[in-house]
């Protein structure tokens, strides 16, 4: 049990402010995860306003949310309206409607229209992450003017070492790091010395994509525009980062056949984790079903030659190996936008070669010792089997994470759970297909 945790237990309220004081932000953090929403609550009662503050926008929104519904208190509205606008819109998407709503009309009517311009995007779009609170330049103004709006609007911005430049209607130009604008000289004017080579985005494009781009760019932050090409705002690094953990997280769930859980694991409750479990559960088991179907109808081959159930688990599990290893690697790739839509019919022909390539490896290393134990023609109809699963498990792999996404899907749902679950009904049948040719069963 942690030390933040004991002293709630025991109303040890001057050991755990002292607690507090001795941590930073990040560790305070970390041991709020930890609790649940009711000592979350009496723990955060315990810090000063300052760290409060500071400890708050370091919470995730689901924890955050879990906060604001057990402390409805002035302190509370206080830290709402001192978060960054973007940073705001994600907690009030983790709120119920009734509580959003408070919260949006407790707010200033500054910040309040900052909101409200970023709720008006698309979910998952790059406009709900960006801040609209930048400093941007006029490419006709010269490095002193420019400087003096950054020292008079800077403390409002987010970033400022990435400074866009428009022209009077706003529209992106070019970009200016803060350093190039302290060592320029007093009569350089903005638009001679800023890049107009720049990476941009539009404000509906997907969040992770975004994202990706200043990731793989490395850029302090993105410039944001409308379909005009007017700058909107900003989208910084850090909150780059953030929606690509999430994002990350997302798939490591999805992946593993369970919907993720959006909040710490030692601060979700047991039956919140049974039913982000359950659902993939019953549809696993649904799917289960075709490979219970291929044996009974493939019941008489096994009745014949008792010896090939022997192999069933062997063959489905390599399968469901092949095809997870295949999906793993073309979900990751289309993340990170190595692998696109128009790349399908080479991917697919290289996996198709990847799993020949298995196939015979497995199906050589299998022949010898089987055929030494069993009758030459079972060894036969399991390396006929392997080559045959492998190929097909390493192109099912390929091919559903790619057409998933081109109709909309998130590639993960689709990834090794289901796939092994197709890939075993489909060896089964395999299998026994090249039992019976063999064997004459």
């Amino acid at each position: 049990m942690s030390n933040l945790i004991a002293y709630i237990n025991n109303q040890q309220w001057q050991e755990l402010q002292q607690w507090c004081a001795e941590h930073d932000v990040l560790e305070i953090v970390d041991e709020l995860y930890r609790l649940n929403s009711a000592e979350l609550a009496i723990a955060f009662r315990m810090l000063p306003k300052d760290l409060a503050l500071e400890v708050f926008e370091s919470m995730d929104p689901t924890l955050q949310s879990s906060l604001i519904s057990s402390l409805r208190d002035v302190q509370i509205r206080d830290l709402i309206e001192e978060l960054d606008p973007d940073d705001r819109v994600r907690l009030i998407d983790e709120l119920p409607a009734k509580l959003a709503k408070e919260v949006l009309e407790g707010l200033s009517p500054h910040e309040r229209k900052l909101t409200s311009i970023l709720l008006g995007y698309p979910e998952e779009s790059v406009g709900r992450a960006m801040s609209p609170e930048f400093v941007a330049l006029k490419q006709t103004m010269t490095a002193p003017e420019a400087l003096d709006k950054v020292r008079r609007l800077g403390r409002a911005a987010e970033n400022i070492y990435m400074l866009p430049v428009t022209n009077e209607s706003l529209v992106l130009l070019g970009v200016i790091s803060l350093r190039e604008l302290v060592l320029a000289k007093a009569d350089t004017v903005i638009g001679d010395i800023m890049t107009t080579d720049v990476y941009f985005t539009r404000v509906d494009e997907d969040q992770e994509k975004a994202a990706r781009l200043v990731q793989e760019a490395d850029l302090i932050a993105l410039p944001v525009v409308d379909m005009e090409n007017r700058l909107v705002g900003i989208l910084t690094f850090d909150d780059a980062m953030e929606i690509l953990e999430h994002e990350h997280t997302e798939d490591i769930a999805l992946g593993g056949a369970s919907k993720p859980l959006e909040m710490p694991y030692l601060s979700a409750s047991v039956s919140y984790i049974a039913r982000s479990r359950a659902l993939w559960l019953l549809v696993l088991i649904l799917a289960a079903t075709l490979s219970i179907n291929v044996l009974n109808y493939f019941e008489e081959s096994l009745e014949a030659v008792v010896t090939l159930a022997l192999f069933i688990p062997l063959l489905i599990d390599t399968g469901g190996n092949v095809g997870s290893q295949s999906s793993t690697l073309i979900v990751r790739a289309m993340a990170v936008n190595e692998v696109r839509i128009s790349d399908f019919l080479k991917v697919i022909f290289r996996e198709t070669q990847v799993g020949l390539l298995l196939g015979a490896m497995l199906a050589v290393i299998a022949l010898l010792p089987i055929s030494m134990i069993f009758d030459p023609r079972i060894a036969m109809v399991l390396s006929l089997s392997l080559v045959t699963i492998c190929l097909i498990a390493a192109i099912t792999g390929a091919a559903l994470p790619m057409v998933a996404n081109r109709v909309g899907i998130d590639p993960a749902v689709v990834s090794a759970p289901i796939i092994t679950t197709l890939v075993d009904a489909t060896g089964l049948v395999i299998y026994f297909l090249i039992a019976n040719a063999i064997l004459g069963i």
